[in-house]
């Protein structure tokens, strides 16, 4: 990905929206007693399309504006995000997405390990909450709603940092014609 300043503006609205989105809308929605969790998603589709660093960067930055917005323990959310785009971009960096189901298939496994490990670190601190199984069903409902927002949201995402993508780069590049066959 080639980081310009508009790229960045680009990205910075985009996490934002994200955030706003899932703090006022998102949070309201239940599909059969579980909200979807869109940050994940949003976090893996930028570390696909920009790299391991890119995506860390991202998942901090959303997890930050995330616990500020809900006046949660600062870092929590940071940490856990910061982990999945860090590991979407690794991802990218060592395989090739040859098929269209790995960016979905990618945003329900790291959404499910998002929620287990941000669990944990609850778990961790103190956080007196209710502990049943039907945290367990919510989890996997969440994974599954995951896997479909990440259909529309990675080409949506893909679409609007087009420009700094290096892959499309190089398929609008005109092609020269051929120094040896011109003689």
């Amino acid at each position: 990905m080639i980081l310009t300043p508009q790229i960045y503006v680009r990205i910075g609205l985009l996490l934002l929206a994200g955030v706003i989105f899932q703090v006022s809308f998102l949070s309201d929605l239940s599909f059969l007693g579980a909200t979807p969790y869109i940050l994940p998603v949003l976090v893996v589709c930028l570390g696909l399309l920009g790299g391991a660093v890119t995506g860390a960067v991202c998942g901090f930055a959303a997890g930050l504006l995330l616990d500020s917005a809900l006046l949660q323990t600062l870092g929590v959310s940071s940490l856990v995000l910061l982990a999945a785009g860090y590991l979407a971009g690794r991802y990218r960096e060592n395989f090739e997405l040859s098929s269209p189901l790995i960016p979905p298939t990618l945003a329900a496994g790291l959404t499910l390990f998002a929620s287990f490990v941000f669990g944990a670190i609850q778990l961790m601190l103190g956080i007196d909450a209710p502990v049943s199984l039907l945290i367990l069903r919510e989890i996997v409902l969440q994974t599954l709603l995951s896997f479909v927002l990440a259909v529309p949201l990675y080409p949506l995402v893909r679409w609007l940092l087009r420009p700094a993508l290096i892959e499309d780069t190089e398929r609008r590049r005109p092609r020269l014609p051929s120094a040896i066959g011109a003689r």
